[in-house]
C-alpha cells in the first residue's frame, strides 16, 4: 500500500517509516520543512509538505494514498486542551481525504482512554465518550468518521521510549536536572505503562495491515512501573538525590506535569498481543532510563 504518514519525521514516525518500507509499503510522509523532505527521501520515502494545522494539506495527502497513519501531535503540554482540539480537526480532515474509500485510517490516542476509573487497568474494549481526559477528542473524531462509514482504528500509546526519549518521563528527567532532585509524589506507588519505540513502530504496521474497523490497540509492553522506581533510576543516572514531594506541594514542584505525575495509569495489551500476534521484545523503560547521559 501507499501510506500517508503524519509525524513522519518525529520520534515514532521516523521509526515507523522504516518499518513500513521494510514491510513492502510506500510512504508519503508529512513534513513542514526542507530538512524534513531530505530526511524522508534519504530513507526511501516521499515527502508531502504541510502540517497538522494545514487541513488542506492533510486532505490532499490522504487522498493520494491507500491508507493513513496519523502519529503527529503538538506536545506543548502548556496548551494541551487546545492541542487535543487541534488533533480532532486534523483527524476529521484526514477522513475527508478518504471519503468514499475503504482505505484504513489509523489514528493515535493514549492508553488512559481505556481506563474505566482512576487506577483501573486500561483495556482495549473500554471507550467512554464522556471521558474527562482532553485526549478523548481524538477518539471522538475517529468515532464520528466510523459512523460515516470510514475504516478507522485507534492506537493508544503508553510511555514510548528508547535511550534518548521516554514520553512524559523525558519531562521528569528535564525537571530533575532543573530542580537538582528526582522526585515523585507521596509514596510514589502510582504506575505508568510503557513500550519501546521499536515495538510500537512494528505494532502500527500490524494494526494498519489488519484493517479492523473500529479496533483499539494498546502499545503496552509493561503494564505499570511505579513513579518511585522511575525517579530512583533517574536519580542514579544524574547523580542526584531522590525525594518524595507531598501531594499539596506537587503543583509547585512539577508545574503542568503535576497531574500526570500523580496519575495511576496501568494498562493491559493482552487483547492487542493476541489479536495481532504482537510480542514486545525491546528493552524496558527502566533499562532505557539507565542509558541516559548523566
Amino acid at each position: 500500500m501507499r501510506i500517508f504518514l503524519t509525524g513522519a519525521t518525529g520520534f515514532i514516525g521516523s521509526r515507523l517509516v522504516i518499518e513500513l518500507i521494510h514491510a513492502g509499503h510506500q510512504v508519503l510522509g508529512l513534513t513542514r520543512s526542507r530538512a524534513g523532505e531530505q530526511a524522508l527521501q534519504a530513507i526511501g520515502a516521499q515527502a508531502h509538505r504541510g502540517d497538522i494545522e494545514d487541513l488542506q494539506s492533510l486532505r490532499e495527502g490522504a487522498a493520494q494514498c491507500e491508507g493513513v497513519i496519523h502519529t503527529a501531535f503538538d506536545h506543548d503540554f502548556n496548551h494541551f486542551v487546545a492541542n487535543c482540539e487541534k488533533d480532532r480537526r486534523a483527524i476529521l480532515a484526514l477522513g475527508e481525504g478518504l471519503r468514499d474509500s475503504e482505505a484504513p485510517l489509523l489514528i493515535t490516542s493514549g492508553t488512559g482512554m481505556g481506563q474505566a476509573g482512576p487506577g483501573q487497568l486500561a483495556t482495549e474494549d473500554q471507550f467512554d465518550p464522556a471521558h474527562r481526559h482532553p485526549r478523548i477528542a481524538s477518539e471522538l473524531a475517529g468515532q464520528a468518521l466510523l459512523q460515516q462509514g470510514l475504516n478507522v482504528s485507534v492506537m493508544r500509546l503508553s510511555q514510548i521510549h528508547d535511550a534518548t526519549r521516554q514520553g512524559l518521563v523525558t519531562y521528569l528527567v528535564a525537571l530533575a536536572r532543573e530542580k537538582g532532585v528526582s522526585a515523585y509524589i507521596g509514596q510514589g506507588q502510582n504506575r505508568w505503562c510503557a513500550a519501546h519505540v521499536s515495538d510500537a513502530a512494528r505494532l502500527y504496521v500490524s494494526a494498519l495491515e489488519r484493517r479492523q474497523r473500529g479496533a483499539r490497540y494498546h502499545a503496552v509492553a509493561e503494564q505499570g512501573i511505579t513513579l518511585r522506581s522511575i525517579a530512583e533510576v533517574i536519580a542514579r543516572q544524574l547523580g542526584l538525590p531522590v525525594q518524595s514531594v507531598p501531594e499539596q506541594d506537587a503543583p509547585a514542584h512539577f508545574g503542568w506535569l503535576a497531574g500526570f505525575a500523580a496519575s495511576d495509569m496501568p494498562a493491559s495489551s493482552a487483547w492487542t498481543q493476541q489479536r495481532l500476534q504482537w510480542h514486545p521484545a525491546g528493552p524496558g523503560l527502566l533499562t532505557s532510563l539507565a542509558q541516559i547521559a548523566p
